[in-house]
């Protein structure tokens, strides 16, 4: 199995919310045979009679059921309302969450045991598996309000900035490992290894969104063949048959290796993709601050997360498009956004859509000049435009000066925050 082959499997498994209820049938029903097993060894059974017993696993297995349709409807339900409130991306989240893969095994799992045990009275009633089964329907009410209290703070705003800002970190620390403190890279190869002239471009044969690549064995597959493998799709880009996708310095490399490298999709998602969860947060506060919902509360709360994140990705250095192998060679090149994209990315849009909100001016502010305060001076240049961009914002929008110079004062809260101090 190549590496294509296994991130296509491990990305629907993660994706896929139905795996692990249709794991916990199997479950249930060797836990069933085993402690029915069990029982008859030992000669325990229950002193109900098996008609009492038919009776109320049949009403367990019946509301069990009900209880498993109507979770799946709210479920489907709420994930279109949040995401039409918030942005579709978060649909991704919902069917990623482990709470809501565990619970609906629990509840899967619960059902499955009723039947079973069912089945499994004659003239007397086993004890065990009538017990774990009663129990089991009970504490799966537990369960669900679990799930109910999990999913309401999950969906929200907050929640959900929460959950993508994690695992933008993450992403953060892989794609760009070394911080500005660190020493830089050592300078590339000379020139002429990389002469485009002298390369061949390898095309797609499939279109899509650039998921995830193999760095690990586009490096391998580069030292074997002595070349450089430049990967020309940035992830996250979408790519049509027919554009290129590889190009190749300095050897020739077969075509079907290069393409069990790379995973294209439908959708992006965060695993290499540095960018994306800035872009969903961007989403949500351009959502918040349509006209159609007037919300720059939740704008304020995005800029927090945005204004964390660029001061994780501004402390880190963006030289690590150039991989080596072993021996210290250039074997890989890959883009990635740098420090302006991220700049552009997280600001632009806020800013346009929120230039009539002294909230937003007051709390983007605030952010631009803690970044230019803690971060290297290297990085400081976009920022100092984006602030001058503002100050243009402000006076286009607040004619009156009163408001003008509340939209020129830092507030990390927006409104109502006490200046910070100097």
């Amino acid at each position: 199995m190549n590496w294509l082959q296994r991130y296509r499997v491990r990305h629907y498994l993660r994706n896929s919310i139905w795996i692990w209820p249709v794991a916990t049938m199997v479950v249930a029903l060797i836990a069933v045979r085993f402690l029915h097993w069990l029982e008859v060894a030992m000669g325990w059974h229950a002193s109900v009679s098996p008609d009492t017993a038919r009776t109320v696993l049949g009403a367990l297995g019946g509301a069990m059921f009900t209880f498993i349709v109507f979770v799946c409807s709210s479920l489907l339900l709420v994930v279109q309302l949040a995401s039409a409130q918030l942005t579709p991306r978060v649909i991704g989240t919902m069917f990623r969450d482990r709470v809501t893969k565990l619970t609906l095994a629990v509840f899967v799992f619960s059902f499955t045991f009723v039947l079973a045990a069912m089945m499994r009275i004659d003239e007397t009633v086993p004890l065990l598996v009538t017990l774990v089964a009663g129990y089991g329907s009970a504490a799966s009410v537990g369960v669900f309000l679990y799930l109910i209290d999990h999913v309401g703070k999950m969906l929200r705003p907050s929640g959900v900035f929460e959950s993508v800002a994690s695992e933008a970190h993450r992403v953060n620390a892989a794609v760009y490992p070394r911080r500005m403190s660190e020493p830089p890279d050592r300078p590339l190869e000379p020139a002429h290894a990389l002469d485009k002239k002298t390369a061949y471009a390898v095309p797609s044969i499939a279109g899509g969104v650039v998921l995830a690549f193999d760095q690990a064995g586009l490096v391998a597959l580069a030292a074997r063949h002595n070349c450089i493998i430049e990967l020309v799709r940035q992830v996250g880009n979408f790519v049509a048959p027919g554009d290129s996708l590889f190009r190749v310095h300095g050897g020739v490399l077969p075509a079907d290796a290069l393409y069990h490298s790379i995973a294209l999709g439908a959708e992006r998602t965060m695993e290499q993709d540095p960018a994306f969860a800035i872009r969903m947060i961007v989403d949500i506060a351009s959502k918040g601050l349509s006209p159609a919902i007037n919300d720059p509360t939740t704008a304020v709360l995005a800029l927090d997360r945005i204004h964390h994140l660029l001061r994780d990705v501004g402390s880190r250095r963006f030289d690590d498009e150039r991989v080596r192998d072993a021996a210290g060679r250039v074997r890989l090149i890959v883009r990635t956004p740098d420090w302006e994209d991220f700049v552009v990315l997280a600001v632009t849009e806020i800013r346009q859509f929120g230039g009539a909100s002294i909230q937003i001016a007051r709390r983007m502010r605030a952010m631009l000049e803690d970044l230019i305060a803690t971060l290297p001076e290297e990085r400081a240049e976009p920022l100092r435009m984006e602030l001058t961009l503002l100050k243009r914002s402000a006076e286009r929008f607040f004619q009156e000066p009163e408001d003008r110079a509340l939209a020129e004062t830092s507030d990390s809260q927006g409104v109502g925050g006490a200046r910070d101090p100097e």
